[in-house]
């Protein structure tokens, strides 16, 4: 694969469909915004064991001249979701991860499409029925199944055949429907257009949310109607820290966002030299675990949180975790790891407006629960709350701490970047890989995405809280990592563990950059 570029626009994803769904709309005088609408809504059809529309989503946005924004589109856990009611049905120790009980938090993507639709604002160029008129015909007329999706829907199967509604849509004979075979999802296509004729605002007030609380209460889901009345997705000034490479955006909590900010923001201070050595693997990795522990002390919702996140990315607070790094050992590992399947998508404009999205279910088809009315499928997002006191204990109307990041990143020489990748616990690693091999070494943007990477912990698929380098990395480098007291285990190439990586660099003189990884379905379309 080759580093895309043009001067007209860009999208990358992790399904071919979905950067094509999204390129046709800026070939067609569409914004980036409107372009990422119609990839969402792709995506949800063609990649449905990543995402679905109903999950939940986090965009920034960065128009021309402008400071970037977010989009906070995760919904809350559902006002029936109390620790007493999991109890009442036999759920002592933790929440389910699978089947209607796990199904507890709101579907939010959908409100973040509209409210990123609205923040275009005199920029929109074409109609809602043009944006998901790729995604309504995908749906009704077929796609063809990825390695990808067979793979993840055989290894979780055990746990997800007997959900409700799953079967009919997901498996044929009880068993995967193979690589290449054709998935249908007739009863979604209805829905999607449903809401381009609605509006996107009837998932949550109209006939789709009916139907939906109807299937909720037949399964004894605690999500109602009312649940959805009450959503709101929030618009939010994302997180930021200043590097000696720029300025740095990602999310607010209940994303993981700050652990992405903090390992590159410790990293900086290591004065790393070169790529791909030693000090670049050893750095991040240990600037990864201080990230991790003191995310997993304090992050949770944000009314929740003992201290505002932004201050954990005060200079000094940044500098005594770089100090407690020792470059030449390892820190003892493991801490909790976070599970978490998504997508990340990016595109670009004509005009320089830049997007970075996440769209998620948490794990593999989310809680599997899929209403045959609607073909829509839910999250288990809820199932990464906490029976315990603490900042992520379960309670109505709380939002629950997500893997989820979109990142961003404003360079001094006039670059701006945007990048992310699905994969959980590997989201803020794989992002770091990526950005320091493009922002501080001045990689090739496809080499610092094709090129092998490592994972330090768990992620979707895997138990193991190993530190996971692909093979290709060379044998000095790996026994060095080895020697200093990492815990190495070489994995294959190309591994989908790595997670799937995408990024779009706009120059300051208007040429665009695009990449995507090989691990993926993906491509990177630029004109």
């Amino acid at each position: 694969m080759k580093t895309a570029m043009g001067y007209s626009g860009c999208v990358t994803a992790p399904h071919r469909l979905a950067a094509k769904s999204g390129v046709d709309v800026l070939a067609a005088g569409g914004n980036a915004i409107e372009a990422m609408i119609a990839a969402a809504a792709t995506i949800a059809v063609v990649y449905p064991h990543m995402n679905s529309i109903g999950g939940d989503g986090f965009w920034i946005i960065r128009k021309p001249g402008e400071a970037p924004i977010a989009i906070e589109a995760c919904g809350q856990a559902a006002k029936l979701a109390t620790r007493d009611w999991y109890r009442e049905r036999g759920h002592e120790g933790a929440i389910p991860t699978r089947g209607a009980h796990a199904a507890l938090t709101v579907p939010g993507t959908i409100g973040g499409w509209q409210k990123a639709l609205e923040m275009a604002g005199d920029g929109r160029r074409l109609s809602l029925s043009d944006l998901l008129a790729d995604a309504i015909g995908h749906a009704r007329n077929g796609i063809a199944v990825t390695q990808n999706q067979f793979d993840c829907t055989d290894q979780k199967l055990d746990g997800l055949r007997n959900v409700p509604g799953f079967a009919g849509i997901y498996l044929r004979d009880n068993a995967p429907l193979t690589t290449g075979s054709k998935l249908r999802q007739t009863a979604l296509a209805d829905t999607l257009e449903s809401l381009a004729r609605e509006g996107l605002e009837s998932y949550y007030l109209g006939d789709i949310a009916q139907a939906h609380d109807r299937f909720w209460r037949e399964q004894d889901s605690p999500l109602r109607r009312e649940d959805l009345e009450a959503y709101r997705c929030v618009v939010t000034q994302p997180l930021k820290v200043k590097t000696s490479l720029g300025t740095l955006y990602n999310t607010n909590p209940p994303t993981q966002g700050i652990s992405s900010l903090m390992i590159l923001a410790i990293f900086d201070r290591l004065g790393v030299k070169s790529a791909d050595g030693f000090d670049h693997l050893h750095g991040i990795i240990e600037a990864t675990k201080q990230a991790f522990i003191v995310r997993n002390r304090e992050l949770g919702d944000r009314s929740s949180m003992r201290i505002d996140p932004q201050e954990l990315l005060a200079d000094s607070h940044i500098t005594a975790l770089a100090e407690a790094i020792d470059m030449k050992r390892a820190l003892s590992w493991p801490h909790v790891a976070r599970d978490g399947d998504t997508i990340w998508m990016g595109a670009c404009d004509r005009d320089g407006t830049m997007v970075s999205f996440i769209q998620s279910v948490y794990w593999e088809f989310g809680s599997g629960l899929t209403c045959p009315e609607t073909g829509v499928f839910f999250q288990n997002r809820g199932a990464g709350f906490s029976m315990q006191e603490g900042p992520n204990c379960l309670a109505p109307g709380k939002k629950p701490f997500h893997t989820l990041n979109p990142a961003l990143a404003e360079l001094n020489d006039g670059r701006t970047l945007v990048y992310g990748t699905m994969g959980g616990e590997g989201q803020p690693q794989t992002q770091a890989a990526l950005f320091t091999r493009y922002a501080a070494f001045g990689r090739d943007l496809q080499d610092c995405i094709s090129a092998p990477r490592w994972l330090l912990g768990r992620t979707w698929g895997d138990d193991t809280t190993t530190l996971k380098i692909e093979r290709g990395l060379d044998p000095e480098l790996v026994q060095q990592l080895r020697d200093a007291g990492h815990e190495v285990e070489l994995v294959a190439p190309v591994n989908d563990i790595m997670g799937h990586a995408g990024a779009i660099a706009g120059h300051a003189d208007g040429l665009i950059e695009g990449a995507n990884d090989p691990r993926s379905d993906g491509l990177a379309l630029a004109f």
